[in-house]
């Protein structure tokens, strides 16, 4: 798993560290506070995906953040990243969430295609940040 989480962030142009991507993924694990689906091909690492819980005030139930989403390039094309979304879809209908929820680079248009053809639609609702450092 390791290894696929920190290529997926260099994806997202931030330095290769396993120690430190080791480390994160372990205290998320440990303290309950992400879940985390991987998939193999012939026994090998191919992609993951990983929801953190939140909630809805409104409906009074809980819903899912998927912040992690990725598919090593030589599994790509095959049917993995949706795999992996409809294992979280199903995760999300047996607990009972209200939602799942994500965000995605504006110019990341093979991944929008796909969490479109997977029924997902762009809020109507402003999305805002602050990001420190």
């Amino acid at each position: 798993m390791v290894p696929l989480f920190d290529a997926y962030r260099q994806f997202y142009n931030q330095p290769g560290n396993a120690e430190a991507a080791q480390q994160f993924l372990e205290e998320r694990v440990s303290k309950e506070e992400s879940v985390i689906f991987m998939a193999k091909v012939d026994g090998e690492a191919a992609g993951f995906v990983q929801l953190y819980p939140t909630f809805s005030s409104i409906a009074l139930q809980r819903a899912f953040i998927l912040n992690d989403l990725y598919v090593d390039e030589k599994f790509r094309k095959q049917g993995i990243g949706r795999s992996l979304l409809d294992k979280c879809y199903a995760y999300c209908v047996e607990g009972n969430a209200r939602f799942i929820t994500l965000e995605t680079a504006k110019d990341n248009h093979q991944a929008q295609k796909l969490y479109e053809q997977m029924g997902m639609q762009q809020d109507e609702m402003l999305h805002y940040s602050k990001y420190w450092g």
